[in-house]
């Protein structure tokens, strides 16, 4: 007991003692609070056949058959298989282009155009993906778009972008780097310049290559930094990139069997079928697969490199 009362005034000396710090953080402790936490018991719907007219707790009780359902249907199959490999792409590839531009960034001498590189890398990060949905439309549209009127200028074939399932893999990568490249490199970026240039000055003075600074120092270093943004996307890679998918592809139903990931499945159940039980079925199955995968993942990650884990 004495012990308890004692850990009790410590945290309240705590609090008084870092109040500006902590009055600093409210707001995101109530936004995860109300937006989070709060909405959890919603995730009954799953188990229930919902009915409007008779609330969640109302509607009744059916188990596990709205898994059930996706299981012998197929779909949760490959809307899963889907939005791992996408993630996984967007992962490993997103990650290692950000580190090469960073260190690209970061090994020009030239201030004013590393600023402007830096401005135009960052700036697609801004851009509202139902503008990128606008611009894949006139690039790839059969009748009218930029490359199918290159193609026939030239008296070469069109191509049937929006009837090719198996190209939109490209397409969407390609699109998901250009846009998440900046920020990925200004969090690297941010890690480089926080090394010490004298570390460099010696390497230098040594006699070693730019190659063998970066190989030998930088990368070294950066290898904290990639294995915690690797815990953190682990911890949402079967949350797809809903607002790229769904721009992009639309309604298109020829594309879904390469394209239809979790979110947009769910978005479907939810606008066209109105089915709530399905659309929270995958989205409780969503969570709680990116859960045992965060604790797998740092389980491994803990064995091989405990400073790097998150606990």
């Amino acid at each position: 007991m004495a012990r308890f009362v004692q850990s009790g005034g410590n945290v309240v000396r705590e609090l008084l003692k870092n109040k500006v710090l902590y009055l600093m953080l409210l707001p995101v402790i109530v936004y995860f609070a109300v937006f989070h936490y709060a909405v959890m018991p919603g995730a009954y719907v799953a188990f229930v056949d919902y009915k409007l007219n008779k609330g969640i707790f109302g509607s009744d009780f059916i188990g596990l058959k709205n898994f059930e359902f996706l299981i012998q249907n197929g779909d949760l199959w490959n809307i899963t298989k889907n939005t791992l490999l996408y993630n996984l792409v967007f992962l490993a590839l997103g990650n290692i282009i950000q580190i090469v531009f960073a260190i690209m960034l970061s090994e020009i001498a030239g201030k004013w155009f590393k600023k402007i590189s830096q401005s135009v890398i960052l700036l697609p990060n801004f851009i509202s993906m139902v503008i990128v949905g606008v611009f894949a439309y006139n690039l790839f549209n059969f009748n009218s778009g930029f490359i199918n009127t290159m193609l026939t200028s030239t008296g070469l074939d069109k191509i049937e972008f929006y009837s090719d399932a198996g190209i939109w893999k490209y397409i969407i990568v390609a699109f998901k780097i250009w846009a998440s490249t900046g920020y990925g490199m200004i969090v690297y970026l941010a890690a480089i310049t926080g090394i010490n240039h004298d570390l460099y000055e010696a390497a230098y003075m040594d006699g070693a290559t730019t190659w063998q600074r970066i190989r030998y120092m930088t990368l070294p270093i950066l290898k904290p930094t990639f294995i915690l943004l690797l815990l953190f996307g682990m911890g949402g890679i079967l949350k797809g990139s809903f607002d790229l998918f769904y721009n992009l592809i639309g309604t298109n139903s020829v594309l879904y069997p390469q394209t239809d990931i979790i979110d947009t499945y769910v978005f479907r159940s939810l606008v066209g079928q109105f089915n709530f039980s399905m659309g929270a079925a995958v989205g409780f199955y969503q969570s709680l697969f990116g859960l045992v995968l965060v604790l797998v993942v740092n389980f491994i990650v803990r064995k091989v490199e405990p400073d790097s884990a998150l606990f």
